[in-house]
This record gives structure tokens, C-alpha cells and sequence, in this order.
């Protein structure tokens, strides 16, 4: 795994929307032009779904700051869409992110510990903030589902980073 760093591009990747068509992570859809990317785990994780039912709550404030949401996973088309009707989202959320994607983000990736858990490797959590160049203004990859960055903290911050023109953290070589 080679994680992806802060203030480099994102790579542009498209992924099945389960509304239909395809979603373009790291490309801002409606007129917004920052983008945050959320990869949850998938459908058998409880600690997603809260994650997801909390990123839908912050929806607006996010979309009032110029930011889109898109939300993805490596779960099937079915899987996804069930996330969906029983957290009842309205987010742009995708499926099928492949292995190659997995590894392209430089997120963890994890086989299943049983069958009951799910059916295939799924992708640790991610959440890349996309400023308006394109480059990775907030990047933050987990390899476990306890530790993720507080969805309204991140909120705080770039509307800080942009009423601020903060630059992008993290990028000194030494």
C-alpha cells in the first residue's frame, strides 16, 4: 500500500452509482467545486452506518461550503443498495470499487474474518477532501473502522481553509 499524498492529485476514478450511471471520484458534481470522498467499509460494518447516516446529516453544511459528497464502497450492487434503504441515504454512494482502485487510493484493504461478515477484501476506511485544483487538501486512511476523522470537524476545517486560504498541511520532505 502506498498511500496517496497530501497535495498530490487525486486520481480520477469512476465507480457505479447506485442511483445509476457513474460517479467520478474526485471530480465535484452540482455546481460544487470541492469534493469529499468518504470509503466506508461496506455494508457489514455498524460503525459505516453511522458514519454514513451522520455524513447525510452534514449533507447541506458540506454542499453550503462548496464541497460534494460521494460516499463508496467495495460492496456488490445489491449490498449498496440495501445500505441505502436500511439507512434510508439520499448521498451519492457508489459500489464495485475494485481492488486496483483499493490499491490506487492507497487505502488498507482487509479479507473478511467469515463468510457472515461479508464475501470479499473490502477497503478500510478513507476520506480525501478534493480542493477546487484537484489535489488532496485533507487526506486521512485507516486500517481499522474504530479511527476516523469527526465528519463536523472536518466540516469546521475547511470552511476554515477556505475563508483562510490555508494551505494544504503535511507536504515538507526532509
Amino acid at each position: 500500500m502506498t498511500a496517496l499524498p497530501a497535495g498530490s492529485l487525486f486520481p480520477k476514478t469512476d465507480v457505479a452509482g447506485v442511483s445509476g450511471g457513474t460517479l467520478t471520484l474526485g471530480a465535484p458534481r452540482g455546481g460544487h467545486d470541492w469534493q469529499l470522498v468518504v470509503v466506508y467499509r461496506g455494508l457489514h460494518c455498524p460503525i459505516c452506518k453511522t458514519y454514513l447516516s451522520k455524513l447525510q446529516e452534514l449533507e447541506p453544511e458540506f454542499n453550503a461550503l462548496g464541497v460534494d459528497i460521494v460516499a463508496v464502497s467495495g460492496d456488490p450492487q445489491e449490498k449498496a443498495q440495501a445500505m441505502v434503504a436500511e439507512k434510508e441515504l439520499t448521498l451519492a454512494l457508489g459500489y464495485d470499487l475494485s481492488m486496483a482502485q483499493m490499491t490506487a487510493l492507497g487505502l488498507y484493504i482487509s479479507q473478511p474474518r467469515s463468510a457472515q461478515e461479508t464475501d470479499r477484501a473490502f477497503p478500510e476506511p478513507g476520506l480525501f477532501v478534493i480542493n477546487a485544483e484537484g489535489a488532496i487538501q485533507i487526506v486521512d486512511v485507516s486500517n481499522a473502522p474504530f479511527a476516523r476523522p469527526d465528519l463536523q470537524s472536518i466540516a469546521n476545517g475547511i470552511k476554515f481553509i477556505r475563508a483562510n486560504d490555508y494551505p494544504i498541511r503535511g507536504t515538507h520532505i526532509g
